[in-house]
């Protein structure tokens, strides 16, 4: 007789352990870890599904209050994939918190009806003729690297820093050859913005019929078919976002992570887990390699490469000799007001568009909106009202207050800047729709295209817009961040910068980090052919040190300012930071728990290591949908130590519930 530890299809803590279930004979040969199983529960048997985890020839119960199995919902997952699978599940739910059930969602594939016609890959599989790819020494010596260390057992993660446009896909592909001509398979991440048709038409090449690919544009039932075919062997690549990660392959031999430092490998969702962390868990559960990539890597990843734990690998040139990094200009646009230009173009990027519009070349302007949050700005002086506790910008609330999302700090909004005492102070506030209108009103006849969330909200309408570009239907494109990454136009030759600071001043300890990697990826845009290229920054602050070193693409010279900051202030990955997310529908009652947490462990604060709290503060965003949100933030040099402290906050949590007392949810989010 065989028995099943399931997980329920329950999000609650109280439940968030496995129930043992009896496999009815019938059933023996199917029922593996990773089933999807309908299973009776509670005192009326009440039908519910759940995953099993485990199989076990022996009862830990009396064999009389042991319910049987009722039905096999699916079981597709091979048994080594659903284990690595499961394993890696686990150790999410005690890194991140929140329920095993949510980590076992996220990482096991959900069976969901298919259309009914086959479904068939986005480009033909196997068509685009493979271009013998011809590295130049640079990249010929990362692969040769990674080929003896890989052939060796070394599987130290490898961090390749490469300048934009310095061939680093073309490395992946020839590691990922490497591997899959070992007889294993790749997993290949990619933000979703970055999934082109160039880049898979490069891939398909390589591999043919082999390699696949997943997209927000599929149904779930699309998706689940993918990774059978993955399961079932078909596939050797699999490329996509962060959701990639969890394909059932049964011999994962490498994952790369491109564009290592992007936002959207972060889950906004429970659990809230980090895809870099994550990934490099996958690949020793599987004794992988696990290589990352990007022309601005994240601080923390770069830390890791001094520290030691990673290696780090360069490319300092672009891959084709004659396309050099394009030339900068900063604009001071404090002097374009002085001189009476109050326009959002700057006379520099004024009269290099009407130049390029006259050679037939292409312009891309960039609104910097990431992380926007009504700061307030002087647009005569440059004077950004900050927090006179944190190093970071004051938010414009509704209410009229400017208030510090660290600690909670506010004041009176200002009338007039305390600087220069001019009344051009306000909050930044600018969009797509007012660049194109002023383009059409500024240069007769030029011709637009506008990429934002509102002109990309229907299905392929980003990648109509992007292949409209590239077939020169338009002159300029105006967008937000997603046209800065992992696109190619030849006939590109001028990148601007409308406005820089709408990211340096956001409340946030890695708004530096974000604005250098935006300006730094939107400059890379420009000049990827003989002709050159030039760019444009427009800032209010042209002697802050990430705007300078994105000017020049010095990676390095940013990093070591920006390290000695956050060693300074105490943020990661200097020291590790921990969120506590309370939300609830009732104001007081999500700051009387809030308040109870704290208490909590302040109480055994001197039983753990070195211990720093923020707050307890409102949320950034106070509320969303009648919600109200509390947070607590704590440092501390150990991430064990906050592990502690999560498991801690938890258990408090469990007591309050099974005594009826705890209304609301709790949330954890990790910075390294």
């Amino acid at each position: 007789m065989l028995y099943a530890d399931v997980i329920i299809e329950i999000s609650h803590e109280k439940l968030d352990r496995p129930f043992q279930y009896r496999i009815p004979e019938e059933l023996e040969e199917r029922v593996k870890p990773g089933s999807l199983v309908s299973i009776p529960f509670g005192n009326g048997s009440r039908r519910k599904k759940g995953y099993v985890v485990n199989i076990s020839s022996r009862p830990l119960i009396e064999e009389e209050r042991i319910k049987d199995i009722e039905e096999i919902l699916y079981a597709d997952t091979s048994e080594k994939a659903a284990d690595d699978l499961i394993k890696l599940a686990l150790w999410m739910k005690e890194r991140y918190g929140g329920t095993l059930i949510n980590a076992l969602r996220c990482v096991l594939p959900i069976k969901a009806p298919v259309r009914k016609k086959a479904v068939k890959e986005d480009i033909v599989l196997g068509e685009p003729e493979e271009k013998r790819i011809s590295l130049n020494e640079a990249q010929q010596a990362i692969v040769d690297d990674f080929k003896k260390a890989y052939e060796s057992g070394d599987r130290t993660p490898v961090l390749i820093h490469g300048v934009t446009g310095s061939g680093k896909t073309e490395v992946y592909m020839e590691m990922i050859d490497i591997v899959v001509k070992s007889g294993k398979q790749a997993i290949m991440l990619i933000p979703e913005i970055s999934l082109t048709f160039q880049t898979m038409q490069r891939f398909s090449g390589k591999f043919k019929e082999r390699v696949s690919y997943l997209h927000s544009g599929l149904s779930k039932g699309e998706r689940y078919e993918r990774f059978i075919k993955a399961k079932n062997g078909e596939t050797d690549v699999m490329i996509g976002p962060r959701s990639a990660l969890f394909t059932p392959f049964n011999n994962i031999g490498i994952i790369v992570m491109d564009e290592e430092h992007d936002s959207s490998y972060h889950s906004s969702q429970m659990p809230k887990y980090s895809t870099r962390q994550t990934a490099e868990k996958l690949a020793k559960i599987n004794g992988a390699a696990f290589v990352m990539g990007s022309a601005t890597p994240s601080v923390d990843a770069y830390y890791l490469c001094e520290t030691g734990k990673y290696r780090l690998m360069k490319l300092r040139e672009r891959a084709v000799p004659s396309a050099k990094l394009p030339r900068v200009h900063i604009v001071d646009l404090r002097q374009e007001l002085q001189n009476g230009n109050r326009s959002m173009f700057s006379q520099k990027l004024k009269s290099l568009i009407e130049d390029r519009l006259q050679k037939k070349e292409q312009i891309m302007l960039f609104l910097n909106r990431r992380g926007y949050a009504g700061f307030v700005s002087c647009r005569r002086c440059g004077y950004v009202a900050k927090c006179p506790h944190c190093d970071v910008s004051l938010v414009l609330h509704r209410s009229g207050k400017l208030i510090c999302h660290y600690c909670g700090y506010e004041t009176e909004n200002l009338k007039t800047c305390p600087s220069c005492s001019s009344r051009y102070i306000s909050g930044m506030r600018a969009g797509t729709e007012q660049v194109v209108d002023s383009l059409h009103k500024t240069f007769n006849g030029v011709r637009t295209l506008r990429m934002d969330m509102d002109t990309t909200r229907k299905k392929g309408s980003y990648e109509k817009i992007i292949a409209a570009f590239g077939a020169g239907k338009a002159d300029i494109l105006v967008g937000t961040q997603m046209i800065v990454k992992g696109h190619d136009f030849e006939n590109v030759t001028l990148v601007g910068i409308l406005a820089a600071d709408m990211s340096l001043y956001a409340s946030d300890y890695r708004a530096s980090e974000k604005t250098f990697e935006l300006l730094t990826q939107a400059a890379g845009r420009a000049g990827r052919s003989s002709r050159g290229g030039e760019v444009v920054i427009q800032t209010y602050d042209p002697e802050n040190p990430a705007i300078i070193h994105a000017s020049g693409q010095d990676y390095e010279g940013f990093y070591r300012d920006e390290i000695a900051y956050r060693q300074l202030c105490g943020y990661p990955p200097a020291m590790h930071l921990m969120k506590i997310l309370v939300k609830d529908e009732n104001e007081k009652n999500a700051g009387q728990l809030m308040d109870r947490i704290y208490r909590t462990i302040y109480s055994k604060s001197h039983q753990l290591n070195e211990v720093h709290f923020i707050g307890p503060s409102d949320d950034s965003i106070s509320r969303i949908n009648d919600i109200y949100r509390k947070c607590l933030h704590v440092k501390s040099p150990e991430y064990e130590t906050l592990i502690l402290i999560k498991d801690m906050v938890e258990e408090m949590c469990q007591r309050e519930k099974e005594k009826g007392e705890l209304t609301g949810f709790i949330e954890f989010g990790f910075d390294e």
